[in-house]
């Protein structure tokens, strides 16, 4: 079976033996569709850090040439989320590199275990390199194991904690080089 390409806004869809694959779409932030799932995603920080993330959010930040959010569709479902931001003030902290963080990548508990996850991560750094992005860093938890393991298995290295947890005893910070075109003297 031939498909097309991606157009301009989205990926190919493909169906799993478990329904619709993953469609890629990028959106703004303040998408009603997204808004329900970073309610989806605050509930179940409540029930495993016994709170929501309070970490500050600017919609406009997601938005370019600032960054970039996608939500993930299976069929008309909104069931993923995730974006990048630029964050200059930490460049000096990672030996100059021009630096994005990931916020918001979510899965709902609906559908994991299809690999959408790791669709979406891989979307984010390339888009992302795509705009110039030579690291991305991120924030996560320890009572997240399956978003950790996910980070380590992407070629993602524990770094330095940052942002708005950085003092608490329960986030875990990472980062991965992307590269930059022509800068072949960088590696890892």
């Amino acid at each position: 079976m031939e498909t097309q390409g991606p157009g301009p806004e989205q990926e190919m869809v493909h169906e799993h033996e478990h329904g619709p694959e993953l469609v890629l779409v990028e959106v703004p932030f303040a998408d009603e569709r997204v808004q329900r799932l970073v309610d989806e995603v605050q509930a179940h920080y409540v029930a495993i850090y016994g709170g929501p993330d309070e970490s500050p959010v600017d919609p406009l930040q997601f938005s370019a040439p600032r960054g970039l959010f996608v939500l993930g569709l299976a069929g008309d479902a909104p069931v993923a989320m995730g974006g990048w931001r630029w964050r200059p003030e930490l460049d000096d902290r990672f030996d100059g590199d021009r630096v994005a963080e990931v916020k918001r990548m979510y899965v709902s508990t609906t559908v994991r275990g299809r690999g959408f996850a790791r669709r979406l991560l891989a979307h984010l750094e390339s888009t992302g390199a795509a705009a110039g992005v030579q690291r991305l860093v991120l924030e996560t938890g320890t009572m997240q194991p399956d978003a950790i393991a996910l980070y380590e298995s992407s070629g993602y290295e524990p770094v330095e904690p940052f942002g708005h947890y950085a003092s608490s005893p329960y986030v875990k910070c990472f980062g991965k080089h992307l590269g930059s075109v022509g800068d072949l003297s960088r590696s890892g």
